[in-house]
């Protein structure tokens, strides 16, 4: 069997130490890849590469290659003559034998047979608007895949570019499986899925809760008195809501069918009552302000408290 140059694939001095094989393997390993690469014979040369790389990267696999270099003119390595002349390092034949299978998997015919392998799964997080989520979306999305040599490891990344529904009712965390848009198989085998993970942006107005809706509703203290009729935002358009007299702060007003759509219904919009005070009252408003304190006098904001110790 032939032992190949790692050193003279790789074009590096056998003195040299792990960071100038690695980066003569990067350097090589861009140019040869078959992904990208021109030259002839590409994808040979870029195993060959990636097999040279797998062996002189590991010390334990590079001072046992060094050692089978060293010998490899000797007819007598590996015999018992040769053992006991000192040219073999091992002490039993089994050890020979061990050495040589060693030899055959990591050089051998069996180190470039790859097994049909199916490519890994991709995740990739959308960011969405609440507007996106309620009517559904389709969207231009680019990602990087990873590229691998013969040996699995990463080498570097490719980018790719897709068109993707992103279909009404998605909610926060969900995944959207693209069936074999992930990392490509090796030999013929199939590739991995992409799964889009959702994550639905912050809204200026709206919070969510699981497919419900809460906003804030900010009234002045006589809309809150006197009931009123407010224009309030959803996520299709305003409507106009009836605000009964007498409501307090932090009492929520249902909008039934207002939320988020789902598989499950759609949810509900929930308007959670402020009540805003207007700027410091000048004579006639504080006069007005006095006659209104005097009007209820008898009541008190805080008589759930009790009595005061």
């Amino acid at each position: 069997m032939e032992l190949k140059d790692y050193y003279a694939i790789l074009g590096v001095e056998r003195s040299d130490d792990l960071k100038a094989i690695k980066t003569a393997y990067r350097r090589l390993a861009r140019k040869y890849h078959p992904d990208v690469s021109n030259e002839p014979e590409a994808e040979a040369r870029f195993k060959e590469i990636a097999e040279a790389y797998e062996v002189l990267k590991d010390p334990q696999r590079r001072e046992e290659y060094d050692h089978l270099w060293q010998h490899r003119n000797d007819p007598r390595y590996g015999t018992s003559a040769g053992r006991d002349s000192g040219y073999h390092s091992a002490d039993s034949a089994e050890d020979f034998a061990d050495y040589a299978d060693f030899f055959s998997s990591v050089f051998g015919q069996r180190a470039r047979q790859q097994t049909p392998r199916r490519g890994h799964d991709i995740e990739t997080e959308v960011a969405v608007f609440l507007e996106e989520a309620q009517r559904g979306e389709t969207r231009t999305l680019s990602f990087t895949l990873p590229q691998r040599n013969a040996f699995g490891s990463v080498i570097g990344e490719t980018r790719k570019t897709l068109k993707v529904t992103i279909p009404a009712g998605v909610t926060e965390g969900e995944k959207i499986r693209l069936k074999g848009q992930g990392e490509p198989g090796s030999d013929g085998a199939p590739a991995g899925d992409l799964y889009l993970v959702i994550r639905i942006a912050p809204h200026p107005l709206f919070d969510v809760t699981g497919n419900d809706l809460e906003i804030i509703l900010p009234l002045a203290p006589w809309e809150a008195a006197l009931g009123a009729k407010v224009s309030l935002p959803t996520l299709d358009g305003s409507i106009l809501l009836s605000v009964p007299a007498g409501c307090q702060a932090g009492q929520r007003l249902r909008v039934k069918g207002k939320g988020l759509k789902s598989k499950k219904g759609q949810g509900d919009l929930y308007a959670v009552i402020k009540i805003v005070m207007p700027p410091k009252p000048d004579t006639q408003s504080e006069a007005l302000w006095q006659q209104l304190a005097q009007a209820h006098s008898g009541f008190d904001a805080r008589n759930q408290w009790g009595e005061s110790s």
